[in-house]
Parts: C-alpha cells; sequence; structure tokens
C-alpha cells in the first residue's frame, strides 16, 4: 500500500494536489482541539469584524472567530465523511466478496438487496429520517444514515472483482488446500480488490459531505453543531451576502471547493492507476 502511494505522490500531480490539500485541511481540523471557544457558545468575540491579525478569517454576526469555527467545522466534516465511508465500505466489501465467491442462489439474494438499496429514492428519505431525528443528530449519527445508502456502490464492484478472481488459479488452489470461504475471500482475494476499496472510500466521503451540505443548508441537521453545510446555513440566515461580510460566507464555500477537488483528484488518479491500459503504459515506460 505504502508503495502505491509512494508511486502516486512521485508520479501524479493531480494525486499530490489532492493528497497536500487534505493533509492541509486535516491539520486544520486538528488545531480544534486547540480552540479557546467552544464552537456552541455565540458573543465570545466581536461581531462581523472583518479578517485581521486577531481575527484570521475575521468574525460572524453569531459572535464566533470564524477562523477556529472553521477548524471544528472541519473535524466534523471530516468525522462524517470517515464514519459514512468506513461503515459503507465494509458492508459493501463483504457483501460483494461473498457475493462474488459464491455465486448461485446466495449471489442473486444478496444482489436483489443491493440493487434495490441503489434505486431507493435517498435525498427524500435522508430528509425524512433527518427531520425526525433532528434533535438526536450528531455527526457520527448522520454517517451511519448516509452509509446506509452508500454501501451498494462498493458491493456491485468489488463483486465484479471477485467474479474475476473466483475464477484464477490461485483460487482452485487455495480451495483444493482446505481453506473455507472466509479464508478465501478474505486472504486470497481482499488484497486484490482493496485499491477498488480505497477509491470507493474517497468516493463515498466525496457522497457524504454533498449530502450533509445539502441537508444543512436546508436546516435538517444539527446546526448547533458546526460543519461546512451550518457554516453556509447561518451565513444565509443573517445575509452574509447583502450584508457585506463576505468573509462569512466566502470561507466555507472555499473550503468546500478545495475539499470536494481534492478529493475528486485523489479519486481520479486512483482509478487512472487501476485502469488497465495505464499499467501496460508505465509497464512500457519501465515503471
Amino acid at each position: 500500500m505504502f508503495v502505491i502511494l509512494k508511486d502516486l505522490l512521485k508520479r501524479d500531480k493531480k494525486f499530490l494536489f489532492g493528497f497536500i490539500v487534505i493533509c492541509i485541511l486535516a491539520l486544520l481540523a486538528i488545531l480544534s482541539f486547540f480552540s479557546p471557544y467552544d464552537p456552541r457558545s455565540w458573543n465570545v468575540v466581536p461581531k462581523d469584524r472583518p479578517p485581521s491579525s486577531k481575527y484570521f478569517l475575521g468574525t460572524n454576526s453569531m459572535g464566533q472567530d470564524i477562523f477556529w469555527n472553521t477548524t471544528h467545522a472541519l473535524r466534523n466534516s471530516f468525522i462524517l465523511g470517515l464514519t459514512t465511508a468506513f461503515v459503507a465500505n465494509i458492508i459493501g466489501t463483504i457483501v460483494g466478496l461473498i457475493a462474488g465467491y459464491k455465486g448461485g442462489a446466495l449471489d442473486k439474494v444478496l444482489m436483489s438487496i443491493n440493487d434495490s438499496f441503489i434505486v431507493l429514492p435517498s435525498l427524500p428519505i435522508l430528509i425524512f429520517l433527518s427531520f425526525s431525528l433532528r434533535d438526536k443528530m450528531n455527526m457520527f449519527t448522520m454517517g451511519l444514515i448516509i452509509s446506509m445508502f452508500s454501501w451498494p456502490w462498493a458491493g456491485k464492484q468489488v463483486r465484479a472483482q471477485v467474479l474475476s478472481l473466483r475464477e484464477r488459479d490461485f483460487t482452485h488452489t487455495a480451495v483444493f488446500s482446505g481453506m473455507n470461504m472466509w479464508k478465501v475471500v478474505f486472504k486470497e482475494h481482499l488484497p486484490f480488490v482493496i485499491p477498488w476499496v480505497i477509491a470507493n472510500f474517497i468516493n463515498t466521503i466525496l457522497s457524504a459531505l454533498g449530502m450533509e451540505i445539502s441537508l444543512s443548508v436546508l436546516g435538517l441537521s444539527s446546526l448547533e453543531t458546526p460543519t461546512i453545510g451550518t457554516t453556509i446555513y447561518w451565513a444565509m440566515q443573517y445575509q452574509a451576502i447583502f450584508r457585506g461580510i463576505w468573509w462569512w460566507i466566502l470561507t466555507p464555500i472555499i473550503l468546500s471547493v478545495l475539499f470536494f477537488v481534492a478529493l475528486y483528484m485523489l479519486s481520479v488518479s486512483i482509478s487512472e492507476f487501476l485502469d488497465p491500459r495505464t499499467r501496460l503504459q508505465r509497464i512500457k515506460m519501465g515503471g
């Protein structure tokens, strides 16, 4: 895995850009642990101050320091994205491994369930659940809910890979040696699909962040919890654009653009790395 990461950082500028941006955003999120302010408290600093040496990103109409509020927003967005990606990819990978290896009736049942979740209208259901559970909603809960609609995509892709792997000679050798299903899929097949799982992992984070921003802008998340989406919500509620408080609304928008572009660059780079045609070109070039 580290060899693949080193190769991508060395060869692919898109991956290098995305990796550096995500590292910077992660460092900002870590800074939230050293914040002098409670992210849920209002009126702790003077209101509507423009960026300065004392307030790097200015302050908002709620009396919050936007820089420190942004670090908390990034931390919560990371928690949401990582929770969704972990849960969704664990479920999808296990379903894909079993369905692809076993085939037959079990494959049909699992893929029927998989496809049923794919065709479900996730946004209306998430809006209903968010509205119903708004008082109990936190980043972890929202991540679990979103993951229930994200795992099928990983399941289908992993299954497609395993359908090919189960016909390979090493699979037949493992079966003849006495390995049971769990050992075959996790010891023999899983290492081959891990790069695809990583690509799905990044795509799931993208999807989760987009969904959180959509729900927060509609006021259907825990609005007391700072995230990129809730920061945009409060800036809109206080009409930051019309009142000329550009630093309040611009900060979450720039952050979301950087987040999405960086994750997209990582996803595209990994997809290109996994493309067989790209691999052949690297082999011909001696890489």
